[in-house]
């Protein structure tokens, strides 16, 4: 039986585990102790934060695992490749992992590969702003999850924009660039041994700035095949500049008028808010969460279909109003809900993704389904 070490235990990483456990794995799984569900589905749990990355190490030499992996989380992958790397198993080098997860390092490694990027500048003091235009994006170099992001107008609201993103941040520092104009996407992909492979895209929907929470995702997107090819071109040298040879990426960008594309950044695991945990999947029949375990086996994935593509949309719930939007759909045709999660209390203010209500995912057999049953959902 094959041992996989799994960082994070939430109900992103529970995806995981099941799959793992559904192979014929055994499971070990790595958290702080906080109650979630991947606690109990893991065939053992250990207690150690994700960002312990020596204990971790230390507990995994005792275990031989076959495998190291995560999905949806950035502050994993540091931990996940610097085990794996010293256990000998397949994985992205560990040098690289922090021009993966720092949106700093990442802007200097697109640029110096020759990818346009906008201005940017990382700071942590609002006096040492160079860049002498306006609006710029304010955000925490390395968080995710759309924490503390701000749209800043003038040199006045910018002393606001910095203080929330440099608290939010671990390393407390912000990036501060330009705005890229367009509409919202993002492009989902599994690597192995530097073979990039294109899954698909995923429109997004957001609230906009200032905060930029997602709202809800269609898969397919609405992209035509020559913007799709355009959009793979541009991902894969960012792949290239980023040297994620192995695994999910998940590389967030947007598309104007004019078709051109500008990146907002690369992330060398899938894409959270059920993005490559779920929607990959209906959208394209391909067992994405199996592809990223067999890649951390050292093993090519494989793109035999596991079910008949369909349309895949998630709905977040922002308000009592979407809540009773989704209800209705669900209670006409019940058939199209492929899943709803726990509904929490709607008493907090929604600040950033994590703080959401909660979602619905639905399955479509095709766009006109959509159009009449879902559009204006989202």
């Amino acid at each position: 039986m094959k041992k996989i070490a799994i960082i994070g235990a939430n109900e992103f990483q529970n995806k995981l585990i099941l799959k793992a456990k559904e192979l014929g794995c055994e499971t070990h799984v790595f958290a702080w102790k906080s109650g979630d569900i991947g606690e109990k589905t893991a065939d053992f749990f250990y207690p150690i934060s994700i960002v312990e990355k020596e204990k971790i190490l230390q507990e995994c030499k005792k275990i031989k695992p076959d495998a190291v992996v995560s999905i949806a989380s950035d502050l994993a992958v540091i931990t996940v490749n610097y085990v794996a790397d010293a256990l000998g198993l397949n994985c992205n080098n560990p040098s690289d992992s922090l021009i993966c997860t720092n949106k700093f390092e990442m802007r200097k490694a697109l640029k110096n590969s020759g990818i346009k990027t906008p201005e940017f500048q990382k700071i942590n003091k609002p006096e040492d702003l160079r860049i002498n235009k306006f609006p710029l994006v304010v955000k925490p170099t390395d968080r995710s999850g759309s924490r503390a992001i701000s749209l800043v107008n003038n040199k006045e609201e910018l002393e606001q924009a910095v203080t929330s993103a440099v608290d939010n941040s671990f390393e407390k520092n912000a990036i501060v660039e330009e705005v890229i104009e367009g509409n919202e996407y993002s492009c989902e992909c599994i690597s192995y041994h530097g073979e990039h492979h294109f899954l698909t895209i995923t429109k997004k929907y957001t609230t906009g700035f200032p905060k930029c929470i997602e709202t809800g995702h269609i898969q397919p997107s609405d992209l035509s095949d020559s913007q799709i090819d355009k959009v793979k071109q541009i991902v894969f040298k960012g792949l290239e500049a980023l040297n994620i040879k192995n695994g999910a990426s998940h590389t967030e960008f947007k598309i104007d008028d004019e078709d051109n594309i500008g990146i907002i950044e690369i992330g060398a695991r899938m894409g959270g808010d059920c993005i490559g945990s779920d929607l990959v999947k209906i959208s394209t029949g391909y067992d994405f969460v199996k592809m990223v375990i067999d890649v951390a086996l050292g093993q090519k994935p494989s793109f035999e279909r596991v079910n008949e593509p369909k349309i895949a949309v998630i709905k977040f719930i922002f308000s009592k109003e979407d809540l009773e939007k989704v209800k209705q759909i669900e209670k006409e045709t019940p058939e199209l809900v492929y899943y709803k999660s726990k509904i929490e209390d709607m008493g907090h203010e929604i600040i950033d993704s994590s703080s959401r209500y909660g979602f619905y995912i639905f399955a479509l057999n095709s766009m006109e389904e959509y159009n009449n049953k879902l559009k204006g959902v989202l």
